[in-house]
């Protein structure tokens, strides 16, 4: 969903960003206020209703803070930030799968923890904006994941081809809290706004275990390490402190000694080399080692285009062909495993347990998650993808309906794509790639 900034938010948004820009050392010493403007808490509550997510540890849902009163609500929080009162409360950890079958931790704060941050974003993006180097990609104004999948291409088109896919361990939960609020600390001077961004970092966390007992611990804070992954300042912290190393890259010339590119989306990040791609990992893992960030060896790998091929992000990036002549050229196209992951998510939602559910909600949460799956997958050839995936939502659905009605076989006469796509509303991912923009 998208909100437009009220008025009175953005002139404050472009006057902190000019000043930021006219000063690249100015250091700003007066903006705890900002944040608890009512203005800007009003739109942040709107940002964050509009992002939805479900309760913190305290339970309260952006319903129930509606039916006791939003205006009463904003008051408590108001007054709190002034009185210098507030204190975050625990994150709830939750965990999602990994395309690799393993499991990422993460931390839902409460609704007035996500509004308070987010408003702090509010404040604090503009200025840190104009710091960020341009190989940055992920939550920046008019940038995205398309993006920087494009700035890979075409650096591999003007002969970038050995290439650095680099990872790192748990860059969210090992970030070092010293070096980061020293990052922070370039730009801001404001006692109280570092104080809130250091309750942040060290925010314990409360699991539930097998048994329904909750935990907290405080990792965070014994460890000096971790942001708050999946809040809305994460992001914001998570570009500062990547912004290092790339700059690091260039300060030590590697970038013009190796002839070799950086392009960063999040905990993400490729070095696209017209030089040894091996050359450009030894000095990527000393900078990391400085910065007191672990590389993932088993996953950062090295690759020579066009005989081997790399992912970024969700993209595998290398040789393709073109169906008309055969022809073999370098481009993206969507990642063997995001199409296995979406056909995973497809078959749970027509699992057994959803029988009982009417066709229409059915067909409906289908719809949802390939419209969004395939507004993402739109860069490249997506014919062959959205091809495997429309064969697996119809066989899906035919056993879905056939199991729901007590029908025997495997449906196709019974429900024909005729039926499928014209009466049920079931959207069809091959009729996309006439409208896309490059595919």
């Amino acid at each position: 969903m998208s909100l437009i900034t009220p008025e009175r938010v953005w002139n404050l948004q472009q006057s902190l960003q000019a000043k930021a820009k006219a000063n690249p050392t100015l250091r700003f010493y007066s903006l705890y206020d900002k944040i608890h403007r009512r203005d800007v808490l009003v739109h942040a509550w709107q940002r964050c209703r509009a992002n939805g997510g479900s309760a913190g540890v305290d339970g309260q849902t952006f319903e129930k803070i509606e039916a006791q009163g939003l205006g009463a609500w904003l008051d408590e929080v108001t007054e709190q930030l002034k009185s210098k009162t507030y204190q975050p409360q625990a994150v709830r950890r939750v965990y999602i799968p990994k395309a690799d079958g393993k499991q990422r931790p993460l931390g839902i704060a409460t609704i007035r923890d996500r509004v308070v941050q987010m408003a702090a974003a509010i404040v604090l993006g503009p200025i840190f904006e104009v710091d960020l180097p341009d190989e940055q990609y992920a939550c920046r104004p008019r940038r995205s994941a398309h993006d920087a999948i494009r700035a890979v291409h075409g650096l591999v088109n003007r002969g970038y081809r050995q290439v650095v896919e680099g990872d790192l361990s748990g860059y969210y939960d090992t970030s070092p809290h010293h070096e980061l609020m020293k990052c922070v600390a370039r730009r801001i001077s404001d006692g109280a706004v570092l104080r809130l961004i250091r309750q942040w970092l060290e925010m314990p966390v409360e699991e539930t275990d097998r048994q329904g007992g909750r935990r907290r611990t405080t990792a965070n804070k014994d460890s000096g390490r971790g942001t708050p992954q999946g809040s809305p300042i994460s992001p914001l912290l998570a570009n500062l402190y990547m912004r290092r190393f790339i700059l690091g890259w260039k300060q030590q010339g590697w970038e013009e000694r190796l002839e070799a590119h950086i392009v960063n989306y999040a905990d993400d990040f490729v070095i696209l080399c017209r030089g040894s791609a091996q050359a450009a990992g030894r000095p990527m893992r000393k900078i990391m080692t400085t910065l007191k960030l672990t590389v993932n060896e088993k996953k950062t790998k090295t690759c020579e285009l066009p005989e081997e091929s790399f992912d970024f992000p969700g993209y595998t990036i290398g040789r393709c062909y073109s169906t008309q002549t055969g022809r073999a050229y370098l481009g993206t196209r969507p990642a063997p495993q995001r199409i296995q992951r979406v056909c995973a998510e497809v078959s749970e939602q027509t699992q057994r347990s959803t029988l009982g559910d009417p066709v229409e909600e059915v067909v409906a949460g289908l719809n949802r998650k390939l419209r969004g799956w395939a507004n993402y997958f739109c860069l490249g050839p997506v014919s062959k993808a959205y091809r495997a995936v429309d064969s697996h939502v119809r066989h899906r659905l035919r056993r879905w309906l056939c199991r729901k009605h007590k029908k025997a076989g495997r449906g196709i006469g019974a429900y024909p794509d005729e039926y499928l796509y014209e009466q049920l509303g079931l959207i069809r991912l091959e009729k996309l790639t006439a409208n896309l923009p490059w595919a």
